[in-house]
């Protein structure tokens, strides 16, 4: 059996990953969390708010939503409903920057500027790929590795082969590195700068503060904070240059939907991509 420098409990802190990644990646999930920014919702002002979703789209979503522990459902009187972020649902706001400032680092350009909702989208759906998350922290532990370690530790009760297609599409989404068949694997770029944002998730996931998120075994920074970058979606914002603190149920938050759902957008950046960077 491959030895792996998996630190202990590796497993559930995956497990816990995974599981917040479902809770917001859902098409229009984090749409609707950040509609109930603020002073909670009747169910019509909510839908007001989102209002390209028909009322049989919405409801669904706003009931998954409750019943993750990220919503919260008032009933005042029969006929007086709020919607409202639980104290859970608070403390996840922050963890949406640092998904912004990923993608505005490493996602290939757009042909137009994002607002950092899509941004957002766009990352998400990287990270949620079948197996992403295990393979991911298998390499930052490992620095490389070959397939069939891989497969070892990622996929033990199956055939090592199974292990390829997850492995390519990561390749493809510019996450993961090889220098071709039969050479190891190793995290791109744009795979070890994921540090902040998957850190800051499985500190909120366990019930941290997202500070905790530089101590994590696995994804904790040891090098400098590099300098703050400019939001393409807010000129007046600078990217904030360490995690911000999760707030306390009922004051105000750190930013607001404006800034995520903004359309006055700055010119992207144009460095160059490396070749095989994340694909949107």
């Amino acid at each position: 059996m491959a030895t792996t420098t998996l630190p202990p409990d590796t497993d559930a802190d995956i497990a816990r990953v995974t599981e917040a990644l479902a809770m917001i990646t859902p098409r229009w999930n984090v749409r609707i969390l950040l509609a109930l920014s603020g002073p909670p919702l009747r169910y019509s002002e909510l839908a007001g708010k989102v209002s390209w979703l028909e009322n049989g789209q919405l409801h669904p979503k706003v009931k998954a939503l409750c019943d993750a522990g990220l919503v919260e459902r008032t009933e005042h009187s029969a006929r007086h409903v709020t919607y409202g972020h639980t104290a859970r649902g608070v403390t996840l706001l922050p963890v949406l920057p640092l998904i912004v400032n990923w993608a505005e680092e490493y996602l290939d350009p757009a042909d137009r500027p994002l607002p950092a909702i899509e941004q957002i989208e766009d990352s998400l759906t990287l990270l949620t790929r079948r197996h992403a998350a295990s393979i991911l922290w298998v390499l930052k532990s490992r620095e490389e590795a070959s397939g069939r370690a891989l497969a070892s530790i990622v996929l033990p009760s199956k055939d090592w082969t199974n292990i390829y297609p997850p492995l390519r599409q990561l390749v493809a989404d510019g996450l993961v590195d090889t220098e071709g068949l039969g050479r190891p694997y190793r995290l791109s770029a744009a795979g070890n700068g994921l540090g902040p944002v998957l850190g800051a998730l499985s500190a909120w996931s366990a019930g941290q503060p997202l500070d905790q998120a530089a101590h994590h075994p696995v994804w904790g920074h040891t090098r400098a904070t590099p300098a703050p970058r400019q939001w393409v979606t807010s000129q007046s914002r600078p990217a904030p240059a360490t995690l911000p603190a999760a707030r306390a149920a009922g004051s105000s938050p750190a930013w607001h939907n404006r800034e995520i759902f903004s359309h006055a957008a700055t010119a992207r950046p144009t460095k160059a991509i490396p070749a095989g960077g994340p694909r949107r």
